[in-house]
């Protein structure tokens, strides 16, 4: 995924290394000139990510340069509207983690400047069917998941998740579904309000799929060792008290996201790391704002 700028800067690749190489160490001051401040951004922006990928235990494994041409954008409001991200990844994998660690992160940044809300968070979980009746029928969790497929894009109503993203991309608040994770089944439709912010995230299993991937700017993998992928899946299984049905959910989950998941880390702008430690994810992600204050707020 490294080394395929965007095709408007592939020219100006040597320059860009040339700025970086005689910063040393300064921050880049950013002048009055919208071009000015997008290239100044994306140099800053790909100063960072060099060196977040270069580190001996990195939060990033890859990246696609023309996602950081576009955060440039963004960053600097050449491109004046909501940023939407798609974060998704294997069960277990650490992306809702990931998902929670950027939003607090951004909260923070939010309240240093006393700025209004700057993220709304649309969690695909919350779109799985209501299938409630049939666990009722079923005698509960564990004897309704021994027949019943969670582990597929059918499970969830991504059309609405979809249409939800548009509706808060286009500026105007939404009704969000809540679903009961505790192993009820139960969702709970137009449950949550939803406003339009600077930055709408999502994350989940499937929220790069080809139903859903086009709502967003920005398309982000976690990726992870499959041990201890599997090492978390049995502690939550036991915490959501699956019983036996956890053996045979995991076997189930692990051949769904080959069909299913592990390719969307192709298409991904961003793959990050599942197993890094989680002050590091607010580390690399304070980097990333740091452009926004020498654009928005440097004296």
């Amino acid at each position: 995924m490294i080394g395929t700028i965007s095709s408007d800067i592939i020219s100006q690749k040597k320059l860009l290394n040339s700025i970086i190489s005689n910063v040393n160490g300064n921050k880049i001051k950013f002048t009055s000139s919208p071009l000015e401040k997008l290239h100044k951004a994306e140099v800053e922006l790909f100063k960072i990510f060099e060196e977040e990928i270069n580190s001996e235990a990195p939060v990033l494994l890859s990246y696609n340069q023309s996602a950081i041409h576009k955060a440039a954008k963004f960053l600097t409001e050449v491109i004046d509207r909501s940023a939407s991200i798609g974060i998704a990844g294997e069960t277990a994998s650490g992306k809702s983690t990931v998902t929670l660690d950027v939003i607090d992160t951004i909260k923070a940044f939010q309240n240093k400047y006393k700025l209004k809300s700057l993220v709304t968070r649309v969690n695909t979980d919350d779109y799985y069917y209501d299938r409630s009746e049939e666990v009722k029928k079923a005698g509960g969790m564990s004897e309704f998941a021994k027949n019943y497929d969670f582990d597929i894009p059918e499970a969830l109503e991504l059309d609405l998740m979809y249409k939800h993203i548009k509706e808060l991309l286009n500026g105007r608040p939404v009704m969000l579904p809540k679903y009961d994770m505790s192993g009820t089944t139960i969702r709970i439709d137009e449950a949550v309000p939803a406003f339009p912010s600077k930055v709408i995230i999502s994350e989940g299993l499937f929220t790069l799929t080809d139903k859903i991937k086009d709502a967003f700017d920005f398309k982000i993998y976690v990726d992870i060792d499959s041990k201890l992928q599997k090492e978390r899946f049995f502690v939550r299984a036991h915490e959501r008290g699956l019983g036996n049905a956890a053996h045979i959910m995991y076997e189930n989950a692990s051949n769904k996201a080959e069909i299913y998941i592990r390719g969307c880390k192709n298409e991904a702008d961003i793959v990050l790391s599942g197993a890094a430690e989680r002050k590091n994810y607010k580390i690399f992600m304070n980097k990333i704002l740091s452009v926004i204050e020498n654009i928005h707020f440097s004296k």
